[in-house]
């Protein structure tokens, strides 16, 4: 017997109850249905590290006075 004659393992399988052909065609459309989503989705993206955001570069504006001059040289 071949690789290819071989029956396919079941990817979803009933361990408890006894569903009716509706719920199990409900099951099988709802797993597809996410995992078509999750397919187009593509790969999960990495989170940017903040201090290579591009917000980093830009100052932030400075108030008159004396809360300007303390705000200028305090890290945030």
């Amino acid at each position: 017997m071949s690789s290819q004659d071989a029956p396919a393992q079941p990817h979803l399988r009933v361990v408890k109850g006894d569903p009716s052909a509706e719920e199990l065609a409900a099951l099988v459309t709802v797993v597809a249905a996410v995992s078509a989503a999750a397919a187009s989705a593509g790969p999960a993206r990495k989170p940017r590290p903040e201090w290579s955001h591009p917000a980093r570069g830009h100052r932030s504006a400075l108030s008159p006075g004396l809360g300007g001059w303390r705000a200028s040289g305090l890290p945030r």
